[in-house]
This record gives structure tokens, sequence and C-alpha cells, in this order.
């Protein structure tokens, strides 16, 4: 009798300390989720940076994602080191995540592949968190109304991959740092607004905007009021929508601006320094390059190659190796330079190359060599393209610089 007592005794005891076991992992997890009724807002707080267990993100991610209504995560730690792909977030009533004061690391670099942070579900906000080390994206994006705000992604393949069914997105106030490329859409997605950000030493590109075929959706991504420093490219746009306002780009080492297909407009931005061109509209068309200012580049201000339709319009280019180019542009569809100024270049103001613009009201003043030079383009054929730019009211002064063969309207022209 007394041993069978014994034996209860200990089962008893087993029991319950399992029981409490339980009961404590219970409360830690559950310790982490806060209601909030009144507000209807479930708030949950990670206080541990481990992979899994109690207080993590990915224990957080859980919890949200089954919770009712919209959903807060608030990260009280200063790191956070992912060993294997994170849950993504799925709440369609809305989550937002916010880091302390002084913001929250997540390195990534343990994750062979996939996102940090996959954002499933609508009405996502993300706060004050910093992302590196991400061998794919820092946060893949492919649902309405996300924001991303005072946060830095630094050394990811891509911060924030935008995928073509996403819509309604603010990224502001952001930092990308060495990343292969900062912000990449895959259309035009509706309602994207990039603005006042800053992006430096992108090895690719800081905004990549890029698809095969034309995007026949009429809207246009804002890129507007960032800062581009030191990267290979500031803004890539082909066959997607983008206006591209009031940014500041300085030393790009291929070009602040690259377009391609149709749908840009360039307007007001400050590009400055570097070794290679300002902006590139290169088989583009329809595109708009008006307003901007541009200094103390290495080649051409703006060249357009290859394009048709193309306004180049009040533009402020100088002290650049070039001032513009235009080069074999479509006949029936001629580009137009119009009221540009050209101040200072280290060579030609402007370079006709087997094109055919309408050069209308522009003013090139004390160019180093052609004010404006005319050349036809010799195909590796033999065949010859003509230039023959439309010339109008233009004030082509030459006198700083000797130019021989210069015409009437102070134009060089070599066969």
């Amino acid at each position: 009798m007394r041993n069978s007592l014994r034996i209860l005794l200990s089962v008893g005891v087993l029991v319950l300390l399992g029981g409490l076991a339980a009961l404590g992992w219970w409360y830690q997890t559950h310790q982490q989720a806060v209601a909030s009724r009144a507000a209807g807002t479930l708030t949950v707080e990670v206080t541990s940076g481990a992979d899994r267990g109690p207080g993590t993100l990915r224990e957080a991610l859980f919890v949200v994602a089954a919770a009712n209504g919209k959903a807060e995560v608030w990260l009280r730690v200063k790191s956070i080191a992912p060993e294997t792909p994170l849950p993504p977030l799925v709440n369609p009533h809305g989550v937002r995540i916010r880091a302390e004061q002084g913001g929250t690391e997540i390195d990534a670099h343990a994750l062979a592949g996939g996102p940090a942070l996959d954002v499933a579900g609508a009405h996502t906000a993300i706060e004050g968190v910093q992302l590196r080390n991400c061998p794919a994206s820092a946060i893949l994006l492919r649902a309405t109304n996300f924001s991303l705000r005072a946060s830095s992604i630094e050394s990811c393949d891509v911060g924030v991959d935008v995928a073509e069914n996403a819509a309604d997105i603010l990224i502001e106030g952001n930092r990308f740092g060495a990343d292969r490329i900062g912000v990449r859409f895959a259309a035009s997605n509706r309602n994207a607004r990039v603005v006042g950000n800053t992006f430096s030493r992108s090895r690719d590109a800081g905004v990549w905007a890029v698809r095969a075929e034309p995007d026949t959706r009429a809207t246009a991504i804002t890129v507007r009021d960032n800062h581009f420093g030191e990267d290979r490219s500031g803004v890539v746009a082909a066959n997607v929508a983008v206006l591209i306002e009031r940014n500041e780009f300085s030393a790009s080492s291929e070009a602040a601006v690259h377009l391609l297909g149709a749908g840009a407009v360039v307007r007001g931005n400050q590009v400055s320094g570097g070794a290679g061109m300002g902006i590139i509209a290169e088989n583009a068309r329809d595109a708009v390059i008006d307003d901007n200012e541009l200094d103390h580049l290495g080649a051409y201000g703006i060249m357009v190659r290859g394009s048709a339709s193309v306004l180049v319009r009040a533009n402020r280019v100088h002290n650049c190796g070039y001032g513009l180019a235009f080069v074999l542009g479509e006949p029936h569809r001629p580009s137009t330079a119009a009221d540009n100024t050209i101040i200072a270049p280290q060579f030609n103001g402007i370079d006709v190359i087997g094109d055919s613009p309408i050069l209308r009201d522009n003013k090139v003043l004390q160019p180093r060599a052609y004010p404006l030079h005319v050349i036809d383009f010799q195909q590796p054929d033999g065949a010859r393209v003509s230039a023959h730019p439309a010339l109008e009211n233009n004030n082509f002064r030459a006198d700083s610089a000797p130019v021989p063969a210069v015409d009437a309207h102070g134009v060089a022209r070599q066969p």
C-alpha cells in the first residue's frame, strides 16, 4: 500500500510539473498578446531575438495571423536573427510592425533564399526596422495598402520587391544602402509612391521599374523628393509609367536616370557629378524630360538614342562633358529639344548623329568645341543614315573657341 501511494504521489508530481510547464509556456506566449478590446486591436510584444520560441517575432506573426481584427507587433529587442523563413504577414484586417526608438535590426544572413518579410496581407505598415544582409528580398510585397517608414535596408539583393498585384503603396523616409536594387517594381502599380528616401551605393539601381512589354494600365509610379548617391543608376524605368520628380542625384557611375519604352516623365530633378551621363532615353517614346538641372557630369547631360517623340524642354546643363545628344531617332516621329540652356560644355553643346530632331529656342553658351555638331551615321553594311535637324530660333554662340566649317546658324557639319 505504501509503495502504491508513493507511485501515485510521484505520478501526481510529474503531472503537476507538466501542467506548470505547459502553463508557463502558455503564459509567456500569451503575455505577448495584450488585447485592447475597446480599440479592437491586438498588441503583441516581441521580447526575444531568437529564431523561435516564446516572445519571438516568429511566434508574434503566428499570433497576429489568427487575430480577428487589426494587430500591432511591437519589437522590444535590439536585434533579431531568423535562421529559417518567417511566416508571411497575412492578417487581412491590418498589421503594424513597429520598433522602439533606436530601431530593431533583423539580420537575415542565415536565410538561404526567400524574403525576410513576406507581406501577403493588405493594410500592413512597417516602421523603424533595420533589415540587413538579405540574400534575396528584404520585403516581398504582394498585397494592397502597404507603407514602409523610417526604416533602413542595407546589403540586400532587393530592398522592397513589389509584385504586379500590389497597389496603394507608400515607401517614405527610409534609407537604402549597398543593395543591388533598392525598390523594384514589376508593373505600373496603382497609387505607388516612393517619397523622401535616401538611396546610396546601389549596385544596379536605387529604383528599378522594368517589364518586358509595355504596361497598358493608365497609372504612374511616383518617385519624388528622394536623394540618390553613388548608385550605378538612380532610376531605371522600362515600359513602366513613372513620374520622376524633384529628386537629387549625385555621382551616379552610369546614369542618374535611364528610360526605355514608354510612359516616363522626368521633371525638376537635380543631377550633379559622376563619370557617366545624366538622363538617357534609349528606345523610348513619348517621354518628357523637363526642367531638370544637370552639372559636372563626365559625359552627356541628356542623351536621346533610338527614340521617338521625346520632349526635352527647359533643362539647364552646365559644366558637363557634353550637353545634349540625339542619336538614330525615328524620322517620322522626331524628338524635340526646346528652351534648353547649355553652358560651358567641355566639348560639344548638342550632338546630332544620324537623327533629325526639332531644335527650337535652345541656347549653347561658351562651348569649348562645337555648339551644334551634326554627323551622318555610317551603318556597318555601308548604308548612311542622314542627320537633318530642324532648327528654329536657337542661339549657338561659337565665339569662345575656333569652330571650323560653321554655317550661318552656328552649326558644324561633318559629313
